[in-house]
C-alpha cells in the first residue's frame, strides 16, 4: 500500500464510505482496507448523510462528488476508464441491422445508418476492385 492509498482510505473513510466501496476504489482488499483502518483508528460506521450513504460517489474511483450532483464520474478520465472496463453496460439504443453493400452479410452498424459496408476490407474491395493489404 502506497502513501497515495493511504491518503484516499482516510479520506473516504472521514466521508463514512464504507470498506468495501474503499476497496474497490483503491484496487486494494477489503480485509487490507479494514486492517489499516482498526490499526488507525479510524470510525467504523457509515454516517446516515455522507456521500456514500446517498450513492453520490464517482462510479470509478469512488471519490465523494458534490451533494445534489446528478453526475455518476468525478472526472473524463475516470468516465471513460469505467466505462473501458464495463463495455456490458452501454446502452447501445443506436444501432441499426444493414447488408454490405459487397459481400451481402448482415451486421450491425453503430451510430451510422447510411453505413454501407461491414468492414473496411470489403469497402476496399468495392471501391477498388481488390482486397485490402
Amino acid at each position: 500500500m502506497d502513501a497515495t492509498q493511504r491518503r484516499r482510505i482516510e479520506q473516504m473513510r472521514s466521508t463514512g464510505a464504507s470498506y468495501s466501496h474503499i476497496a474497490a476504489a483503491t484496487d486494494l482488499s477489503i480485509n487490507t482496507v479494514k486492517s489499516y483502518c482498526r490499526r488507525n483508528n479510524m470510525s467504523t460506521e457509515v454516517l446516515p448523510d455522507t456521500p456514500a450513504a446517498f450513492g453520490t460517489m464517482c462510479n470509478n474511483c469512488g471519490f465523494p462528488l458534490e451533494k445534489d450532483s446528478h453526475k455518476r464520474f468525478c472526472s473524463d478520465t475516470c468516465r471513460k476508464a469505467y466505462w473501458k472496463s464495463h463495455p456490458e453496460q452501454l446502452n447501445r439504443k443506436t444501432q441499426s441491422p444493414s447488408t454490405c453493400a459487397h459481400c451481402g452479410a448482415i451486421f450491425l452498424a453503430y451510430g451510422n445508418k447510411k453505413r454501407k459496408y461491414c468492414s473496411h476490407t470489403c469497402y476496399i474491395a468495392a471501391r477498388f476492385g481488390k482486397a485490402a493489404k
